[in-house]
Order: C-alpha cells, then sequence, then structure tokens
C-alpha cells in the first residue's frame, strides 16, 4: 500500500487510487506507486477489472514540474524509461481498465488515462498534453497512444497546440467514452466494468492481449498471434462450460479458470 497511491478492492473491482492533494502532480514517487499497483491489481485474481481514480475533485493535473525543473539530460535519460514504463505497467493490466475522469487530466495525467482501455469523463474535465509550453513533449505515451486513438492529425493538433480539450470534444474525438455530471463519474466507470466480473477472465485477457499486441504487428503476424491465443483457450474450464451451457441453454457459470 503506498502513501500516495492505494489499490482498493471491492466485489472485484480494484481500484487504484491517487492521492496527492490538491492536483495529484505525478512525481516519482506516485509514478512507482502507480507501478505497484497495477503489478498487484494484475496478480491478484480476486480483481477482474481496475478503476483509475484521481477522486472527485481532479484525475491528474500532470507531472511535478518542480521536481522536473532542475533535472539535466544526464538526469531524465535515465528516469525517463522509468516513466513510461511505470504508465506502462496500467496499459500492460490484462483485465478491461476503465479511467474515472474528473477535474484536469493533463500532461502526464492524460497519459496515465491513455493507458487505460476506455475513459469516463466528467461533463466539466479538461484534458490534454500542454509539455510543448514547457519546451519539451509527451514522454510517457502521449505522443504514441493519443495517436492511435485519435489518429495523428488530431494527436499533432493537441500536442503541438498544448491546448486543453473540453469533454465534449474529447468525446467527438474519441478521447472520452462517455461523458457524464462529474458526481457521477465513478459510479459510471464501475457500470461500464460490471459486466465484466462474471465473464470467463482467460478469454476477456487473451482478447485484450490479441487487440493491444496486434497493434503491434503487421496483418500475418497479428493473424498468427490471434490463433494462438484462440487455440489456447480450449485448454480452460471456461471455454468447456460456455459451450455446454450453450448446447444446454442455460447462462454460463465462469469460474476464471
Amino acid at each position: 500500500m503506498g502513501d500516495l497511491v492505494r489499490l482498493e478492492k471491492n466485489d472485484g473491482i480494484g481500484t487504484i487510487r491517487l492521492d496527492r492533494p490538491p492536483m495529484n502532480a505525478l512525481n516519482t514517487q506516485v509514478q512507482e506507486e502507480i507501478r505497484a499497483a497495477a503489478t498487484e491489481a494484475t496478480a491478484d485474481d480476486s480483481v477482474r477489472a481496475v478503476i483509475v481514480y484521481g477522486g472527485e475533485k481532479v484525475f491528474a493535473a500532470g507531472a511535478d514540474i518542480k521536481e522536473m525543473a532542475n533535472m539535466s539530460y544526464v538526469d531524465m535519460s535515465s528516469r525517463a524509461a522509468d516513466l513510461s514504463a511505470a504508465l506502462g505497467a496500467v496499459a500492460r493490466i490484462p483485465k478491461p481498465v476503465v479511467a474515472a475522469i474528473t477535474g484536469y487530466a493533463l500532461g502526464g495525467g492524460c497519459e496515465l488515462a491513455l493507458a487505460c482501455d476506455w475513459r469516463v469523463v466528467a461533463d466539466d474535465a479538461k484534458l490534454g498534453q500542454p509539455e510543448i509550453k514547457l519546451g519539451i513533449i509527451p514522454g510517457a505515451g502521449g505522443t504514441q497512444r493519443l495517436a492511435r486513438l485519435v489518429g495523428p492529425a488530431r494527436a499533432k493538433d493537441i500536442v503541438l497546440s498544448g491546448r486543453m480539450v473540453d469533454a465534449a470534444e474529447a468525446l467527438r474525438i474519441g478521447l472520452a467514452d462517455q461523458v457524464v455530471p462529474a458526481a457521477e463519474v465513478y459510479p459510471a466507470a464501475v457500470e461500464l466494468i460490471r459486466p465484466y466480473l462474471s465473464g470467463p477472465a482467460q478469454a476477456i485477457r487473451a482478447a485484450k492481449v490479441a487487440i493491444d499486441g496486434g497493434l503491434e504487428m503487421d496483418l500475418t503476424s497479428a493473424l498468427a498471434w490471434e490463433s494462438q491465443l484462440f487455440a489456447a483457450l480450449f485448454a480452460t474450464d471456461d471455454r468447456r462450460e460456455g459451450m455446454a451451457a450453450f448446447v444446454e441453454k442455460r447462462k454460463p457459470d465462469f469460474t476464471g479458470r
């Protein structure tokens, strides 16, 4: 359990909760505690889906600029990979992951949201990658995951301008998946992932790995990857239960095995 980030578990949902007021700035400690919470959520079979949440007021308003301001190239050349890996640990959670965004998701906060599978956004929230205004670029997925999500032209607009994106635009361009009143963000995130809590965990894991991994491959390699994952699921209890339930015209009772 970290001092600034904790993994709260309740009824199959693991909530990675950022708690560094007032703005949840992602200093080195927060980054490493995010990595630890993501690793724990990955390993814990009782966690079937994950919500990343910064609280009722703000998701995360970026990196800790005071911490970064005096860092040299030598300092950052060794730290940059760790920063990327910390948020990458969230992207690699082999379970459904949703960001519940209130207030601001800027810079590293936006990159943390991009590492999730979906984003539920408050109607008054602001998202963006303002690093260009500091003379730098996003360094933890902002240039890569954003471009894959909204396309290169829109990503260049957002990254090169450093402007904020409101909730309505975020929904229109695919940066947000749902927009709800701020008070409903966390409950909406719970409802989004609820259907996966009783689903076939190994098949859900395989589907996510197939999609995410396949995006990094050429089509021929990705289809071969998909075939391997598809065949492997025939070794699971849930595959046998799912097919038996279909034949017997009943609801399957998946165990995650």
